[in-house]
C-alpha cells in the first residue's frame, strides 16, 4: 500500500518522518501527473510545489493556521492531502473538486482565488482580524514569483510591512537563478537569522551600544549599517527588508528537511515574515521541466510522450489572432503588441519573434499594461493589448480613464470571451460586454468565425478611436457556406432570411443559432438570423426593421445578461419606440457559472443549438397564441 492511500488530512503527514514524507512526495507527483493527463489542468506549477505544501502542512496546523495559496493554480498537492484524495479524479469536471482553492470545497481551502497577486491583502485582513478578536494562530501566504509582478502584491507588502503584524509570506520563486556559493552562505546566515540566540545579541548589543556615553547612539546606527549592509551582500532580501519583512532565504524549495528546519525556527517569530524559497516548476516530469510554459496550464495529453491529445484539427482563435497580427505588423511599423504574462496563451509568440523590439510582456500587470498602451497611441502608435477577458476586468478605469476618455486608438484583442470551461467561474469571460459597452468611444466586435476575426482586426487599426475585439477559448468555428460581407461600423449581417422570429445571435454564438434556424426550417418555420458582429455601436436601422417585420426576437450571447448583447438590443428598440416586443434574452444568468467542460455547460445554460432552438419555439408559440 502506497504512503498517499493512508493520508486523509495534514495530522496524517505528522506521523511521518522526512524519508517518508519524501517518499510521499514522489506518489503525489505521480498521483499529478496521471490525473492531469486526464482531466488537463495546471501541471507544471502544481509539481513544482509539492515539497513546499507538505512541509507547510507538517509544521503547520490547518485549519486552524491560515494557508492563503496565490492564484491558486499550485493547490493540488494541498487538496490531495486534505481530505480530498478519493475524488481527486474528478479534478476540473462537472461536479468534481474545483482546480483552485474553493472555501464552500473545504475548510482547507481559506480563500477562494484564481487571479494572481491577491494572497498578501487577504493573509494580512485575516491575520489584523486575528489580532483584533484576540485569537492565536499562523496567517501564510503563498506567493508564486509571477505574482509578485503585480502592484497590488507590492501594494499589500507596503501596508503589512507598516502594520508590523505577525505573518508570513512564502515567495515560491521557480526561476530565479542564485548560485551555490550564495546560497550555502545564505543558508547559514538564515540558521543564525532564526535563532533566539542571534536575536538575543543582536537586542543585547544593540542595548551596550546605546548605554556609552555620547557615542553610543551613533555606534549603534554604524552597527545597524553594518549589519544592513552585509545582508543586502549576502542575501537577495534587502527590498523586502525595507518593506519591514523580517527576510529568510533562499530555501530549497524541493529539501523537505530544510524546508520543515525553517518553518519550525520562524514559526513563532511575532513579526513579518518573508521566506524565499526556490523551486524548479515542472519538477520531476521531464516534458514539463522541459517547457515550463507549455505544461503551466494544458489539456489532457500522452503521458509517456507528453504531447497534448488534440480534439480538433481546426487552430484556436489565439492562434488565428496572433498570426493575422504579424502579418498585419509586417506591413506597418506603427502596430505593437502588449501582453500581461500570457505570451504563449494569447498567440503572440511568433509575434514576439518576428518583432521583439516591438512586443512587450509587461509580466501580470494588467492595469499598467493598458495605461502602457495608452502612452503609446498617445505618441503615434497602434498599440494592441491582449488579454484575457477575465484579466482585463482589473483594468477597468485604466481603459475608461487613460484610453476612453481620451479617444486614443488601442486595440483590445479580449481572449477566452465567453465561457471557459474546467477552469470554472474564476476564469469564465462573461462580463467583458457588460463592462465595455457603456463606455463613450469604445467600438466592441465579436467575430462568428476565423475570416471574421482577421477581418475585424484589419478594421480596428483604421478606427481613430479604442475599439475591442472579443473571441472565445478553443478552435475557430466552422467555415458558413457564404463568405461575410465586408465591415462597415456598426453593419450586422443577415445570414438567413425569414419572417417568424429573428435569432440575433454575437460571437461564437452565431454558429449554434445558424444550426438551430436551420432545424426550425426543416420543421416548416422561417427564422431570420443576424450576425450581429457589432455589439457596439449597433445596427440599429436593421434592428427597426426586424422589429416591425418578425413576431419574436431572440438575443443569444455568452455574456452575462445583465447589460449585455441582449440588452442593448432591448434598449435600442426601446428608445426606437417599440412597445409589447415578444423578445427575450438567452445568455448567462445572474449566477456564477461553475467549473465543467464547455458541451455540458453550454447545454445547461441552454447556450447549445438544442436550447436555442427550444427558446425560439418557445416565442413563436407565444407570438401564435397573441394573435388570438
Amino acid at each position: 500500500m502506497s504512503l498517499l492511500e493512508n493520508i486523509d488530512s495534514p495530522d496524517d503527514l505528522k506521523l511521518l518522518g522526512v524519508e517518508e514524507l519524501e517518499t510521499l512526495s514522489r506518489e503525489i507527483r505521480k498521483e499529478i501527473i496521471h490525473t492531469v493527463s486526464c482531466t488537463g489542468g495546471h501541471l507544471a506549477s502544481n509539481l513544482g510545489v509539492v515539497e513546499l505544501t507538505l512541509a507547510l502542512h507538517y509544521v503547520f496546523e490547518s485549519p486552524r493556521d491560515r494557508l492563503i495559496w496565490d492564484v491558486g493554480h499550485q493547490c493540488y498537492t494541498h487538496k490531495l492531502i486534505t481530505g480530498r484524495r478519493k475524488r481527486f479524479q474528478t479534478l476540473r469536471q462537472y461536479k468534481g473538486i474545483s482546480g483552485f482553492p474553493k472555501t464552500s470545497e473545504s475548510p482547507h481551502d481559506q480563500f477562494g482565488t484564481g487571479h494572481s497577486s491577491t494572497s498578501i491583502s487577504a493573509a494580512l485582513g485575516m491575520a489584523i482580524a486575528r489580532d483584533l478578536r484576540g485569537e492565536d494562530y499562523h496567517v501564510i501566504a503563498v506567493i508564486g514569483d509571477g505574482a509578485m509582478t503585480a502592484g497590488l502584491s507590492f501594494e499589500a507588502l507596503n501596508n503589512a510591512g507598516q502594520l508590523k503584524v505577525p505573518m508570513i509570506v512564502v515567495l515560491n520563486d521557480n526561476e530565479m537563478s542564485i548560485s551555490k556559493n550564495v546560497g550555502a552562505i545564505s543558508k547559514y546566515l538564515n540558521k543564525i537569522l532564526t535563532t533566539d540566540f542571534y536575536k538575543r545579541i543582536k537586542k543585547d548589543t544593540k542595548n551596550i551600544l546605546e548605554g556609552i556615553p555620547r557615542l553610543g547612539t551613533s555606534m549603534s546606527r554604524f552597527a545597524h549599517k553594518l549589519e544592513e549592509t552585509l545582508k543586502g551582500f549576502f542575501l537577495p532580501g534587502q527590498l523586502f527588508e525595507e518593506f519591514g519583512f523580517n527576510y529568510i532565504g533562499p530555501v530549497d524549495g524541493h529539501n523537505l528537511r530544510e524546508l520543515i528546519e525553517t518553518f519550525q525556527a520562524i514559526r513563532d517569530i511575532r513579526e513579518p515574515i518573508l521566506v524565499h524559497v526556490i523551486t524548479r516548476k515542472g519538477r520531476g516530469y521531464d516534458p514539463s521541466e522541459q517547457d515550463p510554459s507549455c505544461f503551466h496550464g494544458i489539456g489532457p495529453f500522452d503521458k509517456i510522450s507528453g504531447k497534448a491529445v488534440s480534439s480538433s484539427d481546426r487552430p484556436s482563435y489565439s492562434k488565428v489572432f496572433g498570426t493575422a497580427l504579424t502579418e498585419i505588423a509586417e506591413k506597418r511599423k506603427d502596430i505593437l503588441a502588449i501582453t500581461a504574462a500570457m505570451k504563449e496563451g494569447t498567440g503572440l509568440g511568433e509575434f514576439a519573434e518576428r518583432f521583439p523590439e516591438r512586443f512587450f510582456d509587461v509580466g501580470i500587470a494588467e492595469p499598467h499594461a493598458v495605461t502602457f498602451a495608452a502612452g503609446l497611441a498617445k505618441d503615434g502608435f497602434r498599440p494592441v493589448v491582449a488579454i484575457y477577458s477575465t484579466f482585463l476586468q482589473r483594468a477597468y478605469d485604466e481603459i475608461v480613464h487613460d484610453v476612453a476618455l481620451q479617444n486614443l486608438p488601442v486595440v483590445f484583442a479580449i481572449d477566452r470571451a465567453g465561457l471557459v470551461g474546467e477552469d470554472g467561474p474564476t476564469h469564465h469571460g462573461v462580463f467583458d460586454i457588460s463592462y465595455l459597452r457603456h463606455i463613450p468611444n469604445m467600438v466592441v466586435m465579436a467575430p462568428k468565425d476565423e475570416t471574421e476575426l482577421r477581418m475585424m482586426l484589419r478594421f480596428a487599426f483604421t478606427l481613430k478611436g479604442p475599439s475591442a475585439i472579443r473571441y472565445p477559448r478553443g478552435s475557430v468555428a466552422e467555415s458558413f457556406p457564404e463568405p461575410p460581407k465586408p465591415l462597415g461600423l456598426g453593419e450586422a449581417e443577415v445570414l438567413l432570411q425569414g419572417s417568424d422570429i429573428a435569432i440575433i445571435a454575437v460571437g461564437n454564438m452565431v454558429y449554434p443559432a445558424y444550426r438551430a434556424a436551420l432545424e426550425l426550417t426543416k420543421e416548416g418555420y422561417s427564422p431570420t438570423v443576424v450576425n450581429s458582429r457589432f455589439i457596439k455601436p449597433l445596427d440599429s436601422h436593421l434592428l427597426g426593421q426586424i422589429a416591425q417585420s418578425h413576431g419574436a426576437i431572440l438575443t443569444v450571447e455568452e455574456n452575462a445578461i445583465a447589460g449585455g448583447f441582449g440588452s442593448s438590443v432591448l434598449e435600442a428598440l426601446t428608445g426606437m419606440g417599440f412597445k409589447g416586443l415578444n423578445i427575450r434574452l438567452l445568455g448567462i444568468p445572474d449566477t456564477f457559472v461553475e467549473h465543467g467542460d464547455l458541451k455540458t455547460l453550454r447545454r445547461l445554460l441552454e447556450l447549445d443549438v438544442e436550447g436555442i432552438k427550444k427558446h425560439s419555439l418557445s416565442l413563436i408559440e407565444q407570438h401564435l397564441k397573441s394573435r388570438h
